[in-house]
Formats: C-alpha cells, structure tokens, sequence
C-alpha cells in the first residue's frame, strides 16, 4: 500500500448541516461511501492527521461520534462482503 493505511470511518452526527459537512470532508480526503455513514480509504499518515484535524473542526464533541478503525494488510484480506457490497480499490493519485 505505499505508506498508506486502510481506515474504515464510521459517523453519528446529530445535526444534518454538520453531517453533510463531514461527509464531504471525508470525500475530499479520498474516502468512499459504503454505507450511510461508514466511509473506507487508503491514505497516509500526514493526511489522516490533517482529517483528523478538519474534522473536529466540524463536530460537536458534545453530541456528535466520529469513530476511526484502521485495517493491517493481514485483517484487509478477512473482511467479507455480502449482498450489493464490494470492497474499495486503493485510487491512483490523489491530491489533497
């Protein structure tokens, strides 16, 4: 994975406004939407700093959870999908 991470990012955002902001933050920073509220990505570790820093710009951290699990390559290979899922690719280039 070249220095990058897998992350699964998970969200309860009470506010609709804050909700779509970090929406579309974490799909500036390259995620994926895989449910609702559960993004996947690869990326590295500066950028995952620099997300972690723009979304708690965002939240509430009163009402809101925003929740990070990060995947070695061992545990990547074990992840199952059913039904209409389909596991993420790691993108090409991308620029923050």
């Amino acid at each position: 994975m070249r220095g990058k991470r897998f992350l699964v990012i998970s969200y309860d955002i009470v506010d609709d406004r804050r909700r779509l902001k970090v929406a579309k933050t974490l799909l500036d920073f390259g995620a994926q939407r895989v449910q609702r509220s559960v993004f996947e990505c690869y990326i590295t570790p500066a950028n995952q700093e620099k997300l972690h820093q723009r979304l708690q710009r965002l939240i509430d951290a009163e009402e809101d959870s925003v929740r990070f699990y990060r995947l070695c390559d061992e545990c990547l290979t074990t992840v199952e999908c059913m039904g209409i899922a389909e596991p993420i690719e790691e993108p090409g280039l991308l620029i923050i």
